[in-house]
């Protein structure tokens, strides 16, 4: 397979990759100390959604602009960081709490092989050139763990607003108003 075909896959591995952490990564980040803070699972999964789309946006990017776009900078970029991601914190805390970290499974299965080709196949090809690839390989790295704090705090206040109650409030009030209207 090339770049054009394992560029796709990156998506999908990142997609079931975050489907795993999505339903089990918030109940284990209340017992897992110093590895990782606790989250609420609606934020966390508003934080991985994001994070699963943009994987689609890079990849949609890199394959419509081609070879040295900054498309496949950052595809490649994200691969970066979903490689490092195996290793830091998925491997280095199961090892560390004997315990599993969930996405450690998706990590090493999917995420590293696909990650690995992919990047073997964007310099083979032609897609990515070394220097390059370092300043934006580290940019994307940094960028994408930068956002996690900030994509967590965004989903917290969508999920937990002051609005949140009222909201529920107001839906359960006309609820009830329509119930008792059939019911008169």
């Amino acid at each position: 397979m090339n770049f054009t075909e394992w560029q796709w896959l990156f998506p999908v591995a990142i997609t079931l990759h975050n489907l795993e952490e999505a339903i089990w990564l918030p109940a284990w980040s209340n017992h897992a100390g110093k590895w990782h803070r606790p989250v609420s699972a609606p934020a966390f999964r508003f934080a991985v959604a994001v994070l699963t789309t943009l994987a689609f946006i890079v990849t949609i990017w890199s394959a419509k602009a081609g070879r040295e776009s900054v498309g496949a900078y950052l595809l490649t970029g994200y691969a970066l960081a979903m490689l490092i991601n195996v290793f830091v914190p998925h491997l280095l805390a199961t090892v560390a709490m004997r315990r599993y970290m969930p996405g450690l499974g998706t990590a090493v299965a999917l995420n590293l092989p696909v990650a690995v080709i992919l990047l073997r196949r964007a310099f083979a090809e032609g897609y990515v050139r070394f220097p390059t690839f370092v300043y934006c390989g580290v940019l994307v790295c940094v960028t994408l763990a930068a956002s996690i704090p900030l994509l967590l705090a965004v989903g917290e206040k969508l999920t937990h607003s002051s609005a949140a109650p009222q909201i529920k409030q107001q839906i359960t009030t006309e609820v009830v108003e329509s119930t008792e209207n059939r019911r008169g």
